[in-house]
Formats: C-alpha cells, structure tokens, sequence
C-alpha cells in the first residue's frame, strides 16, 4: 500500500465497465490506497464518454465488453477527445488475442480481471504514471513482435480485424444482427458482411458453425 506525501494531489481514477459488482470490487481497492479515489462510474459508452469530458479523471479504467458498443472503439473516441488521456484496460478476454489490439487504440495498459489485488493496483499506478503495462509474456510477445515485424497468429480468432471480432464477440453473446446493427451504429447489410468474412477468416461453412464457434470462445474466455 502506497503512502500519502505531503502535498502529493490524490489521482481520480474513472470506471467504465457494465457489471455493477465489478465496478464495486475495483472501487474497493482503489478505495484502500490513500493516495488514489474513483471519481465516477459509467456501465456504458455513452457514460463513459460523458463522464469523462465532465470529470476529467486521471486515469479511465475500462472494460472491453459495454453494453452499447465495444471498449476498443471507446478508447479509439477518448483519445480523438484527447490524446493525452490514459486508459487501462480490465477484461477477462484473452490477454494475447486483446493486450496489443488495446495498446493500438490508445490504453496504456492491459491487464485481466482474474489477477490478484497487487497486480491490478500495480497495473493502475503504473498507467497513471504514464508507462505502458503488460504482464512479462505479453512484453515478450511484443518484443518478438517487433523483431519479427509480426508474431505468427496463434488463434484464428487474431486474424479478425477490431471491428470483425466485435462482431464474433456479439454472435458468441447470442445478439441478433438487427440489435448488432443498432450497437455497432451499422447497417444489417454491413454486419451480414462482417459475419462472412469471419466464416472465411475461421473457415466456416455456415451460420450455425460460426455461432457453435462463437458461443465457445466465449465460454473459453471465462
């Protein structure tokens, strides 16, 4: 636990993530650190985007999964709002299949929600301070990375594009391509699009193939 200094202003740190006890977990660690506060918490994009322009937080910890869009495309608009702003990522998906596509966006960190205390405290001090965190495999994976310009794909799953597994995520959640198209602000046509370029990219047949596939990623990612 981190002690106070004399002088030293308390960090407000900002929470964007649609499950009410998660929110409140991460409110209670950062709760028992003197030096840091949760100014606010949003369980949607739009909260969050608000919250952020009315609170101006010095750290918006968010969620991949919201319930009116995706956490990479808000982390994409934050950033358009303002580029100095930082975000940590707090999500139970696969830390390979999302830390780098996160980074890309504009967060400062990733880190799983099935971590203990300490790293997740660790993780949001060290993003506060402006310091990319990843855990030591995926900071290799980013240095293989770059010496090899690209790591090989492990899943099928990383050869979707953000806005394809987006939409492979949804399938997997059982959401119909009208309501995808109402949370994604696409047309039908687009998601009908989307969804068969996944079905070549995981070589699919059909329909109910990729939403078997989906449905068990899903429950692969806990």
């Amino acid at each position: 636990m981190a002690y106070l200094q004399v002088n030293e202003p308390v960090k407000r740190i900002l929470i964007v993530d649609d499950h009410p006890l998660v929110r409140a977990g991460l409110a209670s660690l950062i709760a028992a650190e003197p030096d840091l506060e949760v100014c606010g918490e949003a369980e949607t994009l739009r909260e969050g985007l608000q919250l952020v322009r009315d609170l101006t937080p010095n750290l918006t910890v968010v969620d991949l999964s919201l319930e009116d869009g995706n956490g990479l495309e808000l982390i994409k608009r934050l950033r358009t709002h303002d580029a100095e702003i930082r975000i940590l990522v707090c999500s139970v998906h696969e830390e390979a299949l999302f830390a780098e596509r996160a980074i890309g966006a504009g967060a400062l960190g990733y880190i799983n929600k099935h971590k203990g205390i300490d790293e997740v405290i660790a993780a949001v001090r060290q993003t506060l301070a402006g310091r990319i965190y990843l855990s030591a495999d995926m900071q290799q994976r980013f240095v293989e990375g770059f010496a090899q310009k690209r790591v090989p794909a492990q899943s099928p799953v990383e050869l979707l594009t953000d806005r394809e597994l987006q939409v492979f995520i949804l399938i997997g959640e059982g959401v119909s391509n009208g309501r995808m198209a109402e949370r994604l602000h696409l047309s039908v046509k687009t998601i009908e699009t989307h969804r068969e370029k996944i079905k070549r990219k995981l070589q699919l047949s059909s329909a109910a193939e990729l939403m078997r596939y989906a449905v068990q990623w899903q429950l692969e990612q806990g």
